[in-house]
C-alpha cells in the first residue's frame, strides 16, 4: 500500500514545466481511453457524416499516440518506480541488517548486563542465605539454652519451694566455698559441740579468737512476698514475718554455737542469696544492729568468701607463730654454716697466693731455661766461639740459683 502510494504521487514526467505524477498520468491515459472509446462509436455510427468521420478518424489517430506516448512514458516512469524501489529495497535491506546488528549487540548487551547481574544477585542471595542459616543456627542453640535454662530454674524453683531442699541447698552452697578457700584440716562438717548442737560448718582457728561456728539459713518465703507483692498491706505483713524469721535464727545460732571456751565469741549465719542479703541491709537495718550485737554475723556468698581470706591469713599467721622457734633454729645453724664456709674460703685463698707463688718461681725457672738453650744454639753455629770449660763455668752460679 505504501509503495502504491508512493508511485502515486511520485513525479514520473515533466509537461511545460510541469511535474506529472503517476496518478495525473494514469488519469490522462483513462480520459484518451474514453475519449478513443467515443470516437470509435461516432465512426460505427451509419449517420456520421464522411467528414466527421475523418476528423474522428484523426483525432482518434491523436489520441492513440498520446496514449502510445502515455503508454511509453507510463513504462518508463515503471522502470523508473522499479528501480527506486529496489534501490529502496536494498537501502531498507541495508537498515534492517544495521539494525539487525545494532539490536543484537544491544541484546547481547543487555544479556550480558543482565547474567551479570543475575550471577551478583546470585552471590549475595547465597551469601544472605548462609547468614541467615548461621543466624538461623545461633538462634537453634540459643533456644535450645533457653530451654536447657528453663528446665533449670523449674528445678530450682521445684527445690526452692522446699524448705529441707532450700536449707541443704544453702550448705552445699556454703560447703563448697569453704572447700575452696581453707585447708582440709582447718574446718568440719556438722560438727557436734559440747553443749549437743551440731554446727553446719565449724572452722577451726588458733586461740584467740578460736573455732568459729557457720549456720546456714535461707528466709525465702516472706522475702519474696515482700519482694513482689504490690499491696502494701501484704508487703507489711510480710516485712514482719521476715524480720521474725531472721531475728528468730540470729537468736538460735547464738544460744547454740556460742561457748566460751570451745567456740569463737562471733559466729555466722550464711545468707545464701545477694538478694535476700542486700534487703537485709537497705529495707532492715535493725536486724543486721541486732544480730551483730548477739554477736552473730549474717554473711552473703560474696562477703562469706572475703571472711575466708581473712580467715586463712590468720591461720597462717598462727601457724608462722608456732614454728617461729624452729625458724630461729634453723637460722643459728646456717649461721654456723656461712662461718665454716668463710674459713674454707680463706683457706682457699691462702693456697691461692702459695699456688701463685709457685707458678712465678716456675716461670723464673722456665726463663733460665730458655737462656741457656739460647747460648747453647749459639755455640754450635760458631757465631760466639767459647770453650767448653767457659761455657761450664758460666753455667755452674746458674745451676745454683736454680
Amino acid at each position: 500500500m505504501e509503495q502504491s502510494a508512493n508511485f502515486l504521487s511520485a513525479p514520473i514526467a515533466e509537461i511545460g514545466g510541469a511535474n506529472l505524477t503517476g496518478a495525473e498520468a494514469l488519469m490522462i491515459v483513462v480520459a484518451v481511453i474514453i475519449a478513443i472509446w467515443l470516437l470509435r462509436r461516432v465512426l460505427d455510427d451509419p449517420g456520421t457524416s464522411r467528414s466527421a468521420k475523418a476528423e474522428a478518424e484523426r483525432v482518434q489517430s491523436a489520441a492513440s499516440q498520446q496514449v502510445a506516448d502515455g503508454v511509453a512514458k507510463l513504462a518508463e516512469a515503471n522502470a523508473a518506480i522499479t528501480a527506486r524501489l529496489e534501490m529502496l529495497t536494498q537501502a531498507s535491506a541495508a537498515s534492517q541488517s544495521e539494525l539487525r546488528k545494532s539490536l543484537d549487540e544491544r541484546l547481547d548487551s543487555v544479556t550480558r548486563r543482565l547474567g551479570e547481574g543475575l550471577n551478583e544477585q546470585s552471590k549475595r542471595t547465597a551469601e544472605s542465605l548462609g547468614k541467615l542459616n548461621e543466624r538461623l543456627a545461633l538462634i537453634d542453640r540459643a533456644q535450645k539454652n533457653i530451654e536447657t535454662l528453663s528446665g533449670e530454674v523449674s528445678g530450682l524453683q521445684a527445690l526452692l519451694s522446699n524448705k529441707q531442699q532450700r536449707g541443704a541447698f544453702g550448705e552445699i552452697q556454703m560447703q563448697d566455698l569453704v572447700k575452696t578457700f581453707l585447708p582440709p584440716s582447718a574446718f568440719e562438717f556438722q560438727c557436734t559441740l559440747s553443749n549437743g548442737s551440731r554446727a553446719d560448718c565449724l572452722i577451726k582457728l588458733p586461740a584467740p579468737p578460736g573455732s568459729v561456728a557457720i549456720d546456714a539459713k535461707f528466709p525465702l518465703e516472706n522475702w519474696r512476698i515482700y519482694h513482689e507483692s504490690q499491696d502494701p498491706a501484704e508487703r507489711e505483713t510480710a516485712a514482719r514475718a521476715l524480720r521474725s524469721d531472721v531475728l528468730k535464727h540470729v537468736k538460735a545460732i547464738a544460744e547454740k554455737y556460742l561457748i566460751p571456751g570451745e567456740t569463737s565469741d562471733t559466729a555466722l549465719m550464711f545468707l545464701p542469696s545477694e538478694a535476700v542479703y542486700a534487703t537485709l541491709h537497705a529495707d532492715f537495718p535493725d536486724i543486721v544492729d541486732k544480730s551483730f550485737r548477739q554477736r552473730v554475723m549474717i554473711v552473703s556468698p560474696t562477703t562469706f568468701m572475703a571472711t575466708l581470706h581473712t580467715m586463712r591469713a590468720v591461720m597462717r599467721d598462727a601457724r608462722i607463730r608456732e614454728q617461729a622457734h624452729v625458724i630461729q633454729r634453723e637460722v643459728t645453724i646456717l649461721a654456723d654454716d656461712v662461718g665454716r664456709l668463710d674459713d674454707r674460703v680463706a683457706k682457699l685463698q691462702k693456697h691461692l697466693g702459695q699456688s701463685e707463688e709457685d707458678i712465678r718461681m716456675i716461670r723464673v725457672s722456665t726463663e733460665k731455661v730458655v737462656k741457656r738453650a739460647e747460648r747453647i744454639e749459639e755455640v754450635q753455629l760458631g757465631e760466639a766461639p767459647e770453650s767448653a770449660d767457659a761455657l761450664a763455668n758460666a753455667s755452674t752460679p746458674r745451676v745454683a740459683a736454680e
